[in-house]
């Protein structure tokens, strides 16, 4: 964003693991911004699927968690934060506020897409298509969870997002990898 000189338009909060705290960060962003595009992979992708049939957004959504309440059977307990080693237990509170974040299956094609790839080791892609099969969805063949070439594929995300071709047409996206 700061090569197309839109860096205030941007935020990457750093969630707090609990899902009520995380979704209070981010409606406080939402107010802040109006109505921004939401992007959100993973647990985020869950996320942005809640807040975005709440306050009618738009979102993109990464190889998104699908009803992720259901998959914590087995992992209560000590959890750590890869990204800063903060150590938190995860407690059926938790996977209670996820359930409370559940929504129906979008059914809006021109304000959700879904980039999904086939080899995400963590989330099977198909309950991701099934659920998100009324929305724009792309489906690559191959990849990894942390989607492989997201980079490259930063001009649909600015389409989607409504940013002006010619603040980004000249941009070599393969320099971001």
């Amino acid at each position: 964003m700061a090569h197309i000189g839109l860096e205030g338009q941007l935020r990457v909060p750093a969630l707090h693991h609990h899902p009520r705290q995380a979704i209070a960060q981010l409606e406080a962003l939402i107010d802040e911004l109006g109505k921004p595009l939401l992007v959100g992979s993973s647990l985020g992708g869950y996320y942005a699927t809640h807040l975005a049939h709440t306050h009618g957004l738009s979102a993109l959504l990464i190889n998104p968690a699908v009803r992720p309440h259901k998959l914590f059977d087995g992992y209560l307990g000590q959890q750590t934060n890869h990204y800063t080693g903060e150590i938190w237990q995860l407690t059926q509170d938790h996977v209670t506020a996820l359930a409370e974040l559940d929504v129906p299956a979008p059914m809006d094609s021109a304000r959700y897409q879904v980039w999904l790839q086939t080899a995400d080791e963590t989330l099977d892609y198909r309950r991701a298509e099934a659920f998100y099969r009324h929305c724009a969805l792309r489906i690559q063949a191959g990849g990894d969870h942390g989607f492989q070439g997201f980079a490259q594929r930063l001009p649909m995300l600015f389409a989607f997002a409504g940013i002006p071709r010619s603040l980004w047409q000249d941009i070599d996206f393969s320099v971001f990898n």
